[in-house]
């Protein structure tokens, strides 16, 4: 177990819930809590045991829930209050944990704070957020602003779109000749801090178990070594660690190595900041990743790289060791296309086997356990491309695939138009569907202790444009090996004999796969696109 860190995190299998797309229950064409609650045995069926939610709060929804405008509200669009907390006791009821999404960094320009920051008169907000002197002060190329929409004679700086002004965290960096930029310790950013921890604490006492946090890494300016962001994370994380221990904290931050020890529980490896896990799935050139590679892993041509992923990875695993996880992730609402795009069944199958066998906490985004697939879309509430890996969730082969009675025009996001596409309904009737194929790792992974988040993880075999890519993971007296083949072509490779003293345990092996005996030790054979997992001797 890692110290200080909630046991429950070692099983801990999370998936990814777009409220505004998963299930409508009041039949306005927008997904909401009563839906969720509604589908929570669905949820329980997968075996997962932690959910992350969008953000759900009061917003204009300019960027979707991004731009809070009361941290205190969950949006009517959604619900209420009070159907949240019943979605927290609902929840706890199927020994399923949930996440909020924190966006600390900023808020929207409908904020009752940014509102009363934005006026001539100095009041108790005015430092709330970062201003600097005048509209006519020469821009800072590190920090956008946005001038000529306040009442006060300055700019307000913005964290992502125009209207997400930035919270005042102070700046690690100052300058006497520009006063604006104030320090860590000035009154209005301990001010906000304060604040934040108050939101925290509001929906932990309603029945919260932690909380995603947007954009992590952005708090504190001109940080650039990200000392004074992380030492704020550092002091949230003792609060909790005192006063809601069973709590955790997930960074996006893309730097394990920075955020776990920052006092995260775990960090995402992003499309934004971690080419090795883009290079797992995309091809060079390919949607948002023009600085990938040529060939991903799982690809059949069996061209991809393995090493450029794991050695980005083990530099994370050892900085983070003991101290936090690394979550993998199957896609997010940021993330496309989706994972299905340009796949079949057998390569995503073998996805999810690697996903649910290596360490740290892995997330499954709503509707990647039946494979849905990204569709073009305009821009809908800030989404641009992002928009088409949001749409609702596909539960039966009926209108609107079961997400909503309203009319198709009136819903969030129109539903995948396709005659073949993937549903729940009718995965859950086929044994061998990937779904069900989801269900049955995920239930491996909780009845193995060498699966466990903490487990040890050591490299048997993994080399550049060969396969495949062979693995062990340990706890206690269990250990497991698992192998991955990825192309359209068999697979073999000679491991030491000291890998297993006695014949392994076939745990997840298909027909034609074999580890049998050799003069070095033993040979390992996979067929095409498959992956077996063993249970080996101590």
């Amino acid at each position: 177990m890692i110290k200080n860190s909630p046991a429950w995190l070692e099983k801990a299998v999370f998936y990814q819930i777009y409220p505004q797309s998963f299930f409508d229950a009041n039949d306005d064409g927008i997904g909401d809590i009563p839906g969720i609650i509604h589908k929570l045995d669905y949820i329980a069926s997968l075996g997962v045991n932690a959910l992350w939610i969008n953000p759900c709060f009061v917003s204009p929804f300019d960027d979707a829930g991004y731009d809070v405008a009361d941290y205190y509200q969950v949006a009517p669009r959604y619900g209420t209050n009070d159907d949240l907390a019943r979605l927290f006791a609902e929840a706890k009821q199927r020994g399923i944990r949930i996440l909020l999404d924190l966006v600390p960094g900023h808020t929207s320009i409908e904020h009752p704070w940014f509102k009363a920051s934005q006026k001539h008169e100095p009041n108790p907000y005015s430092d709330y957020y970062v201003w600097n002197s005048s509209i006519w002060e020469v821009p800072q190329p590190d920090l956008p602003i946005v001038r000529g929409l306040s009442q006060r004679d300055a700019a307000y700086v913005t964290n992502f779109f125009s209207f997400q002004p930035a919270l005042n965290y102070g700046f690690a960096q100052t300058n006497p000749e520009q006063a604006w930029m104030q320090p860590v310790d000035a009154p209005g950013p301990q001010q906000v801090r304060q604040e934040i921890k108050n939101v925290m604490k509001f929906w932990l006492d309603l029945g919260a178990n932690g909380f995603r946090v947007d954009m992590a890494a952005s708090l504190v300016k001109r940080d650039p070594f990200k000392h004074e962001t992380a030492r704020f994370w550092r002091g949230i994380r003792d609060w909790l660690d005192q006063d809601y221990p069973e709590a955790v904290l997930v960074a996006e931050w893309g730097d394990p190595a920075r955020a776990i020890p920052a006092g995260f529980h775990a960090d995402f490896m992003l499309g934004f900041n971690n080419p090795g896990w883009v290079s797992l799935f995309r091809k060079r050139g390919e949607g948002r990743w023009r600085d990938a590679y040529a060939w991903p892993f799982f690809d059949s041509s069996g061209h991809g790289d393995i090493r450029q992923f794991l050695d980005e990875y083990l530099y994370h695993l050892e900085a983070s060791y003991n101290q936090g996880y690394i979550a993998l992730i199957t896609g997010n609402h940021d993330e496309t296309p989706r994972l299905a795009d340009g796949r079949d069944a057998a390569q995503l199958k073998l996805v999810y086997l690697f996903l649910l066998t290596m360490p740290g906490t892995p997330f499954i985004y709503y509707g990647d356990e039946i494979g849905m697939r990204f569709q073009p879309l305009p821009s809908k509430e800030g989404g641009y491309v992002r928009t088409g890996a949001r749409t609702p969730m596909q539960w039966t082969d009926e209108p609107n695939a079961g997400f909503s009675n309203a009319l198709a025009e009136d819903l969030y996001l129109p539903v995948d138009p396709s005659a073949d596409r993937p549903s729940v309904a009718a995965q859950e009737a086929d044994p061998d569907s990937l779904l069900n194929r989801v269900r049955a790792l995920v239930k491996l992974r909780q009845s193995l202790t060498a699966l466990d988040a903490d487990a040890d993880f050591t490299v048997v075999y993994a080399e550049s444009g060969k396969l495949p890519f062979v693995y062990t993971r340990a706890k206690g007296s269990q250990r497991v090996l698992v192998a991955l083949n990825p192309a359209a072509r068999p697979a073999s490779v000679e491991i030491p004999g000291e890998i297993n003293p006695t014949d392994p345990v076939a745990l997840d092996v298909p027909e034609s796969a074999s580890l049998t005996r050799s003069a070095g030790g033993w040979t390992l054979t996979l067929p095409p696109v498959s992956g077996a997992t063993y249970q080996l001797s101590e």
